[in-house]
């Protein structure tokens, strides 16, 4: 059986090996550390953690001053309250003056479930992609995380990292894997067409590879850990390679993985392409599952899409 950890576990994991090996690392929450995992920093470096309560604002200015005295600060709180309630804290803060400050943000997506529409957040990675400055990481799984987290602190400027609630496969080697920021991984080679994931949705694009390799279609799948900067040379080599792309996101496709990935190839190398994620809609309450399969981001949705956009292929 495939192993799976949450990324906000790997998160909370990758903060306490962090604060370790660099005393600069500092780690703010907004009362909800047991959530975002970011509970554990803090019972092994109390004078190095800060609750600022439920206080968004304050936690994104506080940690810009942190930052602009040195620090190396990682906020962390829900994808919703990290994005939307403090975009002008971020924008003007933290992005303008390029301050050092690693956005850790939980909880994103349809996947929160239960909580519903005002806490699926399906808009940030559009909000934080179009900011001057930011880098933004949206890993696959827990090997991923850790390696985000830490090339986050090696790297000067604020980035933004999105996780998730629920519990996903692993897909990478820890000891082999090799994270560069900006760059993707092909993590399986094809020639008919290429599906280009972030999130949980690399492991559903794995799965929608080996259901189309059975009937004959060979699929190239890349990982894009990073939304921005997109690695534009390896998603061209991939329509280059292939034809046709489909991308697929746990994001609405307006702003988020679809859209930098639209804007790339039609200034570079126009192909049938297809998104898959939410479209255009706020998500509701049930369960995960339930919410993928009403959404349309499930393996079966990722297959049709392929099939649909190798019909539109130049022949």
């Amino acid at each position: 059986m495939t192993k799976k950890i949450a990324t906000r576990d790997a998160y909370g994991a990758a903060l306490v090996e962090l604060g370790g090996k660099n005393p600069a690392v500092v780690v703010l929450d907004a009362d909800l550390s047991k959530s975002t995992k970011t509970y554990d920093f803090g019972q092994k470096y109390p004078r190095r953690f800060f609750n600022m309560g439920i206080a968004e604002q304050n936690l994104m200015g506080t940690a810009a001053g942190l930052a602009a005295a040195g620090k190396i600060a990682f906020a962390s709180t829900f994808a919703v309250f990290g994005t939307g309630r403090v975009y002008d804290q971020i924008r003007n803060s933290i992005a303008y003056p390029q301050l050092n400050v690693k956005i850790g943000a939980t909880h994103a997506g349809l996947t929160v479930g239960e909580d519903g529409a005002s806490h699926q957040m399906l808009e940030d990675i559009a909000l934080m992609r179009c900011l001057p400055n930011m880098t933004v990481f949206v890993p696959a799984d827990g090997v991923e995380t850790r390696a985000a987290v830490l090339a986050a602190a090696e790297m000067d400027g604020p980035v933004y990292i999105r996780m998730g609630r629920s519990e996903v496969p692993v897909l990478h080697n820890e000891a082999s894997f090799n994270f560069v920021p900006g760059k993707a991984v092909i993590l399986r080679e094809g020639k008919d067409a290429a599906i280009v994931a972030c999130g949980i949705m690399v492991s559903a694009a794995l799965e929608a590879a080996e259901t189309l390799a059975g009937q004959g279609v060979d699929v190239l799948v890349l990982d894009m850990h990073t939304i921005k900067p997109l690695d534009v040379e390896a998603l061209v080599a991939a329509a280059l390679a292939t034809g046709a792309v489909v991308t697929a996101e746990e994001h609405s496709i307006n702003g988020g993985l679809g859209g930098a990935v639209a804007e790339a190839l039609v200034e570079n190398y126009p192909v049938p392409m297809r998104r898959v994620g939410v479209r255009d809609t706020f998500g509701e309450s049930g369960k995960p599952q339930a919410l993928l399969e009403k959404y349309g981001l499930t393996v079966g949705d990722l297959v049709s899409a392929v099939q649909e956009v190798l019909q539109r292929k130049v022949k």
